[in-house]
């Protein structure tokens, strides 16, 4: 398999990945979701939960292949800086942007933190680490990362005293950091999913990624029953370890980072089973998603942010209008029209990305 097929595989999954968030972040109306659709409340796994760590760890597939052959010199810093900068730029304009005047949102409320922006950060840090360091000092830093996690949030008492916890409360180290120092900024006023703490096991899922990334790009190697390995190593010790630090992804545990680094790697090695072992042609719209894959996600934001803050009329927004006019029905089940309205826009998306790879238009962030 050449490196052109490699990444095609590698789109694959990120074109599904891209459309699974923008299923579960366009409901009809977020009081009627089906539960699957839907973050677990603190504790637990949802498919919901698997797709913001899929992404991160298709991001650490790309930077081993990118920047395998880069050199280590200062011109491929300022290029990983920008993109990262970019990145982060783009998650704080969605955050400020308003569609109405004055335009921007009353900084005292802006939320710092985002998807946008935590991508830039575990870009930036994983891409400058593999520039530095081998499969081995990667594995070494990873495996640091979720050891000291675990430590620090379970065992290391507050600055009061106070003992920590892996719960939702002030005395959780994640939560701790981001009231004292983001404030009002955070997604919530207890905590935010992205926030600054819980940003470091994130890079551990990016790096895993490269891991991942490395056996992919390997020539003459049975990538398939590495891929099964590390797949299955990766979600035993997940779980077990899930026995002391629970599956949380409002925190970004340990646990966590090693189950969805496992389906991740699982489910990518049923989709390279398919497409390069036995050349099913399987995927392939999202393989054009994947192409743009950041373009598309940033519109349906954008898009969604305004369709929901713009009226129509006192009452309704564009995205409650049409979703009241079109798709809530007698003779559908509240969940099911919900249902249905992310569905058409997920497919507004594929097809806007059909469109995008047919014309060779890839829109590089």
């Amino acid at each position: 398999m050449d490196v052109k097929q490699r990444i095609e595989s590698v789109d694959i999954l990120r074109g599904f990945t891209i459309a699974a968030m923008i299923l579960v972040n366009t409901p009809g109306t977020w009081s009627k979701v089906y539960a699957p659709l839907l973050h677990a409340n603190w504790h637990g796994l949802t498919p919901t939960d698997l797709i913001f760590p899929f992404f991160l760890f298709i991001v650490g597939i790309s930077i081993s292949f990118a920047y395998k052959n880069k050199p280590n010199n200062a011109t491929t810093y300022k290029k990983i800086i920008i993109r990262s900068l970019k990145l982060i730029g783009l998650g704080l304009f969605l955050g400020l942007f308003l569609p109405y005047p004055p335009f921007v949102k009353d900084f005292e409320i802006l939320r710092f933190p985002g998807v946008l922006q935590r991508i830039g950060v575990v870009f930036l840090v994983s891409a400058v680490l593999f520039m530095n360091c081998n499969w081995k000092t990667l594995l070494t830093i990873g495996l640091s990362i979720l050891i000291g996690y675990f430590l620090l949030l379970g065992f290391v008492p507050l600055p009061d005293g106070t003992l920590p916890t892996f719960d939702r409360a002030p005395n959780n180290w994640a939560n701790y950091i981001d009231l004292n120092v983001l404030g009002k900024h955070m997604w919530q006023a207890d905590y935010d999913p992205e926030g600054i703490l819980s940003t470091l096991p994130a890079v551990a899922t990016c790096i895993s990624g490269i891991l991942v990334g490395r056996i992919l790009s390997t020539v003459n190697f049975n990538k398939l029953t590495y891929l099964v390995i590390t797949a299955l190593l990766l979600l035993v010790s997940g779980y077990v370890f899930s026995i002391w630090f629970p599956i949380n992804k409002a925190i970004w545990s340990s646990s966590f980072v090693l189950v969805t680094s496992g389906w991740a790697t699982l489910i990518l090695a049923i989709i390279y089973y398919l497409t390069d072992v036995l050349q099913f042609k399987l995927g392939t719209i999202f393989k054009y998603v994947g192409s743009n894959a950041i373009t598309i996600f940033f519109l349906s934001s954008f898009v969604s942010k305004c369709f929901s803050l713009i009226k129509v009329n006192p009452e309704q927004s564009i995205h409650s209008w049409l979703y009241n006019t079109i798709y809530v029905q007698p003779f559908l089940a509240d969940k099911l029209s919900s249902l249905l309205y992310a569905l058409t826009v997920v497919m507004f998306y594929m097809a806007l990305g059909y469109v995008l790879y047919k014309k060779k238009i890839f829109i590089k962030v």
